[in-house]
């Protein structure tokens, strides 16, 4: 089926895995910067091709507040965040010229099943509390409806920006 040319692209992939650096090898490494990172560069460049012919469109790509904090055990992760804010300011200004958007949003610690599963307890639950200015939990409905307004018209003049949805936290 025939849907058309591409005017949205939603990059959100990522693995957050938990790790020490002294236990990283090259190839873990590796696959932290394909999962979180290399595949927001080459999907945005191929769907570009379509909005250009289409007059225009708004990239996404997810980035994480772990790009801007200093938790441990999460360096491959931290850094693969941190280059998609390079990838987002880069292709904005190349893109741009065709009507296309690239913005980053950055959430924080959003309350998915498997965060909740893997790393929420008590002490994770009394640091959100210590941390966050706005009380409560980040759910996935809260990125949602920033992701919304990136694709939607009433973004138009938004480009190359992080967009940061974290209750305060950073």
């Amino acid at each position: 089926m025939d849907l058309g040319p591409v005017s949205v692209l939603v990059n959100n992939a990522g693995n957050d895995e938990r790790h020490k650096a002294d236990e990283i090898s090259v190839e873990y490494w590796d696959d932290r910067i394909a999962v979180n990172l290399r595949h927001q560069f080459f999907a945005a460049r191929e769907v570009a091709r379509d909005m250009k012919e289409n007059g225009g469109g708004s990239i996404i790509n997810f980035g994480s507040v772990q790009a801007y904090l200093s938790s441990p055990g999460m360096s491959g992760y931290a850094v693969s965040k941190y280059g998609v804010r390079g990838v987002t300011r880069t292709l904005a200004r190349e893109f741009g010229k065709n009507n296309i958007r690239v913005n980053t949003v950055v959430p924080g610690w959003v309350m998915t099943e498997r965060q909740k599963e893997l790393w929420v307890d008590e002490a994770a639950e009394k640091m959100i509390d210590e941390v966050q200015c706005l009380p409560g939990r980040l759910q996935p409905s809260d990125v949602a409806r920033l992701v919304l307004f990136l694709a939607s018209d009433d973004s138009a003049m938004c480009t190359a920006q992080d967009f940061i949805v974290d209750a305060g936290w950073v």
